[in-house]
């Protein structure tokens, strides 16, 4: 049973019981949103976090399906294989639109970062599409200080100054745990090598404009959040207090782990969610 508002350990998966998963199924939207579609069941849509695509979410997916979930994980707009004519200033319309057009009916959504900023919003505005909200490593928005908000900003003319190659190397490091593999905290910062400007800038900008705390304090579907112990970039506090102000949500602590909990910690973050889940069904 997870405890509100307070840490607990998960437990890792036995993975090796777990049957083997089928390949993804990559989709494109009418409006150029791809999605990497897994399994059947359940729907979980899976947003990345803005130095991530869809392949980020790939291993805690796999895991998901092999419980019997279908998982939904975008490339957000100007993101992965998704088109940069995709690109929408409002990224949470974008999101109900893909929902409504695969014809899901009410998803689990499951967002890390800014992901999870946008999960919070599309659980606001579009409550009938939303059954459940796991925000991972995520935050109320860079709009909580003008300076949070001008860091924010900077990083798209540091993107474009750099390229996303050198924008990832100074970067990736400061999202993983001390502790992570070298093949793993590889895999993010291949990520996040692969952003592009388009994409990235659009996401920066919401960013930038955000601070959901009000619309948290409203949310009225079972939320549960999560963080790694390691997490230096959004942080412990920062998750702790994003679970406080949402009425009723679990509250989740992974160790060894840091911003990137769901590519470094993907058995633990599946237990949490499943544990999440089964209390609730």
């Amino acid at each position: 049973m997870l405890k509100p508002a307070n840490a607990s350990e998960t437990a890792m998966l036995p993975q090796a019981s777990l049957p083997e998963t089928e390949p993804a199924v990559r989709w494109m939207s009418s409006k150029g949103v791809s999605v990497d579609l897994r399994g059947s069941g359940t729907p979980v849509l899976m947003m990345h976090g803005i130095g991530g695509n869809a392949d980020s979410c790939a291993p805690l997916a796999e895991l998901l399906t092999a419980h019997g979930y279908r998982t939904i994980s975008w490339d957000a707009p100007g993101y992965g294989k998704s088109t940069d004519a995709s690109i929408h200033e409002d990224h949470v319309d974008v999101a109900a639109a893909l929902l409504n057009e695969l014809e899901t009916g009410p998803v689990h959504v499951f967002g890390t970062s800014w992901g999870g900023v946008i999960g919070t919003q599309l659980a606001a505005r579009y409550p009938e599409l939303v059954s459940s909200l796991v925000l991972a490593s995520s935050t109320r928005g860079s709009c909580l200080t003008r300076e949070s908000a001008d860091r924010m900003l900077k990083r798209i003319s540091e993107l474009g100054e750099v390229g996303s190659v050198a924008f990832a190397a100074r970067r990736f490091r400061r999202l993983v745990s001390p502790v992570t593999p070298i093949t793993v905290a590889e895999a993010v910062r291949s990520g996040m090598a692969a952003v592009r400007l388009p994409g990235y800038s659009a996401a920066a900008r919401m960013m930038a404009r955000t601070n959901n705390a009000v619309m948290l304090t409203a949310l009225k579907v079972p939320s549960l959040v999560v963080v790694g112990r390691d997490d230096f970039v959004t942080g412990v506090e920062e998750s702790r207090f994003v679970a406080k102000l949402i009425p009723g949500a679990a509250f989740e602590i992974l160790e060894d782990a840091g911003h990137a909990a769901l590519q470094e910690q993907p058995g633990p973050m599946a237990e949490a969610m499943l544990g999440f889940w089964a209390d609730r069904a």
